[in-house]
């Protein structure tokens, strides 16, 4: 394993453990929600990364690197989703946040939620 490649693995590990601590100690499903995606999508892209490094053919990696792309591509979204979902269910902000951005901006159950 080349030492590159071992840097970036363990520092994906790292930032997917941190994903994870997050996930389990953050007060909110908007907070954890932010602590999954960001740091876990951060952690895969390194580990992948360092995964194409090790690989001799030149398609795998590319496909690797794909897969980085797609990573990035549907975390957000999928955050995005869980977030607007929870906010239009009513899941409550953690009593310490200080201001709610979107209140009143749907007045309606149908109506749209610019998130």
């Amino acid at each position: 394993m080349t030492p590159i490649a071992q840097v970036l693995v363990c520092v994906g590990a790292l930032l997917i453990a941190l994903a994870a601590v997050g996930v389990l100690r953050l007060p909110d499903v908007y907070l954890r929600m932010h602590a999954a995606t960001k740091a876990a999508s951060l952690g895969i892209a390194f580990i992948l990364s360092g995964a194409a490094i090790l690989l001799d053919d030149g398609v795998a990696s590319v496909k690797l690197f794909v897969a980085i792309v797609f990573q990035f591509a549907t975390a957000p979204v999928a955050a995005h989703v869980i977030g607007r979902a929870a906010y239009k269910g009513g899941v409550n902000l953690w009593k310490d946040n200080r201001y709610d951005e979107l209140e009143g901006a749907a007045t309606e159950p149908d109506d749209p939620v610019t998130l």
